[in-house]
């Protein structure tokens, strides 16, 4: 349903260098450098990041939230440790989260502009 996504970054090169640490862990890399532009994905860009000259950071009940899928849990835990170790910070640590429909494993992580991202798998029973 959803070809690609953008975000807004204030500064272009924290942010590909805080992305390019964050989303290795679920296989994605650069793919397309731009001078106000970079784009992730794994064979094509599907997440890029857009430099934004003087953006504010987002506030955090903008109600932003991007959730990538993770082919596995310990997928979703490097996710989690690579965004902190790469200056995000933690929105809700790697665990199972039962649902009335649907159980499934998630983490999420705020980036240093404020963007919050989620990675997601559903393990088999």
């Amino acid at each position: 349903m959803i070809d690609h996504i953008s975000v807004g970054v204030a500064d272009l090169e924290r942010a590909a260098r805080f992305y390019e640490m964050t989303l290795a862990t679920l296989g994605l890399s650069r793919l397309v450098t731009r001078p106000a532009t970079v784009g992730f994905g794994k064979s094509y860009p599907e997440f890029w990041i857009n430099l934004r000259a003087g953006m504010a950071p987002v506030a955090p009940e903008s109600g932003t939230h991007i959730c990538l899928r993770a082919k596995s849990s310990g997928d979703v835990d490097a996710f989690h440790a690579a965004a902190l170790n790469a200056g995000g910070r933690s929105d809700g640590a790697p665990g199972l989260r039962p649902n009335d429909r649907v159980k499934y494993y998630a983490a999420f992580i705020v980036d240093p502009d404020g963007n919050r991202i989620e990675a997601v798998t559903f393990p088999s029973e």
